[in-house]
């Protein structure tokens, strides 16, 4: 059983994590380094894939987090 000050630090990270890598994600797309030319008209770069991997990644894990801790939370109450 997870606590209840536990359950909404979960929630909040994976709050935080849904929220800021996107966001990244954006600022990612955008850098000259991303791409072997003009935006989205060239190749992408081992830049844009390592942080299409990395943003996956931290991504993936903060929907887990947070469903982790809205079940925590809702189990709480029940």
């Amino acid at each position: 059983m997870i606590g209840r000050v536990s359950a909404w630090l979960l929630v909040a990270a994976g709050v935080f994590n849904v929220v800021i890598w996107p966001r990244f994600a954006k600022a990612i797309v955008d850098d000259d380094r991303a791409w072997d030319g003009a935006a989205w008209s060239s190749a992408p770069t081992g830049f844009l894939w390592v942080h299409a991997a990395l943003i996956g990644t931290a991504m993936t894990l903060g929907i887990i987090v947070l469903v982790i801790g809205v079940r925590a939370v809702r189990s709480r109450r029940a």
